[in-house]
């Protein structure tokens, strides 16, 4: 980022952060803050941490005096905020959090990254709530202004939970660590859970498989260490039985634990195989190390986010559902910036798509301010 860019961008910065209403997280003393400045010329980003504030006065003040590019504070509680390592801060326990990225669940064009990260979110939430009977009054959702959001459960209850505990939570959502002989040797139950989606995925899998012609199914069954031709026609013939039993009487499935059908075994316990890949489409893919640190820093709600620009946006979860972050979570303008694009690139944003070739453009401001922010642009 060459200097005349750094400064556009902490000129528009310092113009929201003057106009702006920041909210502040509960019990703001006892958090750690920690914030990026804007380096023109550097390519590092160095964090300031381990600063403590008594109020919200003091806290704006430091905002619209330095103008961070990045603003975050502690998921933590301490007695000792501000002390120098962590150790010394006396760790009084912290929100529970969960973090989804649209940059850990697919790459591609940024607003189809905005999608399919807002469809993980909505099934974190629902498994919140319906699964583990979670207050929505407790729940904080937060557009974190990059690729993704923020899930903060604010309920005191885990407030002192460690990081086994929060692994165990985040393994469920992630679905990891499923055992098959588990979810299908209990009674089948109607209600939401692994069970349900277990099942339901398997059959939907020997659903697949059975709409292949013979000769590819077959292929496709002995492409796996361990299934020969005549485990793979065995498989084949019993399908319908093994389908009757999935949707009847599932533990009949199950022998000691396992699943009784070797080839069938096979099948589910492949990593990286299809019925996996199925598996975790009904999972919520969270970002696991952010919900197991008991320590982390995360983005300060109505801060900007000094990667795109755009406003680390507070949402109500009756919100969520028409919530479109590349017009709802935008705080620049329309007026004409001149920009020198480092490659050719299709841009929605407020509503509109822009088409910008290499080279010098004019293209609105919001625009700007974000193709700025991810290095994709320079100000002319």
């Amino acid at each position: 980022m060459n200097p005349a860019t750094t400064e556009f961008l902490r000129q528009r910065f310092t113009e929201y952060y003057r106009k702006a209403v920041l909210l502040t997280p509960s019990s703001l003393v006892q958090r750690e803050w920690g914030f990026v400045l804007f380096n023109p010329g550097g390519s590092e980003m160095r964090m300031r941490r381990h600063i403590g504030f008594s109020g919200r006065e003091e806290l704006g003040d430091y905002i619209r005096n330095l103008i961070p590019q990045h603003a975050y504070y502690s998921t933590a509680y301490y007695e000792k905020p501000d002390a120098g390592t962590m150790a010394d801060k006396g760790w009084c326990g912290a929100d529970l959090i969960f973090d989804l990225d649209a940059d850990h669940i697919v790459r591609g064009p940024y607003d189809q990254m905005l999608a399919r990260v807002k469809v993980e979110t909505g099934k974190l939430l629902t498994m919140l709530t319906d699964e583990f009977g979670m207050d929505p009054k407790t729940i904080e959702l937060v557009f974190s202004g990059g690729r993704g959001y923020h899930v903060h459960v604010k309920d005191i209850a885990f407030r002192g939970w460690g990081s086994a505990e929060r692994r165990e939570l985040i393994d469920y959502v992630c679905g990891i660590g499923i055992d098959p002989g588990a979810l299908l040797s209990g009674k089948i139950t109607t209600g939401p859970g692994w069970p349900k989606r277990y099942r339901e995925t398997l059959l939907e899998y020997l659903d697949w498989i059975g709409e292949m012609p013979h000769e590819e199914a077959i292929k496709y069954l002995t492409s796996h260490p361990g299934i020969g031709d005549k485990t793979a026609e065995r498989l084949l013939n019993e399908r319908g039985t093994l389908s009757k039993h999935l949707a009847t009487r599932p533990a009949e499935l199950v022998v000691k634990g396992k699943l009784r059908d070797d080839a069938l075994r096979i099948l589910v316990e492949k990593d990286d195989g299809e019925f996996r890949k199925r598996l975790l489409e009904r999972a919520a893919l969270a970002d696991e190390p952010v919900t197991t640190d008991t320590k982390r820093l995360i983005r300060m709600p109505t801060s900007l986010h000094g990667g795109s620009g755009m406003r680390v946006q507070p949402l109500e979860l009756r919100e969520f559902h028409d919530f479109d972050p590349l017009t709802d979570a935008v705080v620049f303008g329309t007026r004409d910036v001149r920009v020198d694009q480092k490659f050719p690139l299709k841009m929605p944003m407020l509503g509109s798509t822009y088409e910008l070739k290499k080279g010098i453009s004019t293209v609105p401001e919001a625009v700007a301010v974000f193709l700025c922010c991810r290095g994709m642009a320079e100000i002319t």
